[in-house]
């Protein structure tokens, strides 16, 4: 049910900033936004760059008059850290799905691994899964996927600007990728997995940077639930003036 600000145990929250999330694992981006307007009854509120219930890490939350340029900042590049298992592959390309598939991974060697990663730095054609908020004809194609429904999806351009295995422990191995906006790096684990011939799955992915925004001043979801209305207010003109303004940005907005 929408939350009725009027109703509110607190005043309106109506002060403008940008609070940098550090999403746990289990919460959805909506999740965090929810826990803004219920606890510091926030009217205007929303979030930049949506992150899988599973995946971790940077979320940016805007309040006031940032919200108009959400779109903006949604479409900046991002950085991700990620693990990428090998021989499984599932029905939404991440842990969270039904397994579809196994496959004998031995003969994947390192060097084969590595190359095949690199083989992905560039602009790119990428199909979105079916487990996506793309929309198809006015739905979403994750509710298509929940009735058993696959319909064709239209290729999207991206660009994979860097990508490197940093660690590898077959049939494991953790790697860093920065991507231009709409990239499904679950997607990419899968598409990796495909050219390996063993198929892959995304086992884990954290978000480090946004644009210019980074992981590093990020607060957590259990400090931001001990705050009141004064220490969010607190944080937020923190963060415009010290973080901002050393980027020579929107310290007029």
């Amino acid at each position: 049910m929408r939350n009725n600000p009027d109703k509110h145990r607190l005043p309106r929250f109506e002060k403008s900033g940008i609070l940098l999330v550090n999403k746990p694992s289990g919460w959805t981006s909506h999740d965090v936004v929810a826990l803004m307007r219920a606890r510091f009854n926030a009217v205007k509120v929303g979030h930049c760059g949506t992150l899988d219930p599973a995946a971790t890490g940077l979320l940016v939350v805007v309040f006031g008059r940032f919200t108009k340029l959400s779109q903006k900042f949604s479409g900046e590049d991002k950085v991700y850290t990620g693990t990428i298992l090998l021989g499984t592959e599932t029905d939404s390309q991440d842990m969270d799905g039904n397994v579809i598939r196994t496959s004998d991974w031995h003969g994947v060697t390192e060097t084969e691994l590595r190359e095949t990663f690199a083989s992905f730095a560039g602009p790119q054609l990428q199909t979105p899964p079916m487990v996506s908020a793309v929309s198809r004809d006015g739905q979403r194609l994750y509710k298509l996927a929940r009735k058993g429904i696959e319909v064709e999806r239209e290729p999207k351009e991206i660009v994979i600007h860097s990508i490197r295995v940093d660690k590898v422990d077959l049939p494991y191995a953790d790697f860093t990728v920065k991507c231009s906006k709409g990239t499904y790096i679950r997607t990419l684990c899968a598409d990796i997995g495909s050219d390996l011939g063993c198929g892959a799955v995304l086992y884990r992915l954290n978000r480090e940077m946004s644009g210019e925004f980074t992981l590093a001043d990020a607060v957590t979801v259990d400090e931001i639930k001990t705050w009141e209305q004064a220490d969010l207010e607190r944080h937020l003109t923190d963060f415009l003036f010290n973080k901002l303004s050393k980027m020579n940005k929107f310290t007029s907005f």
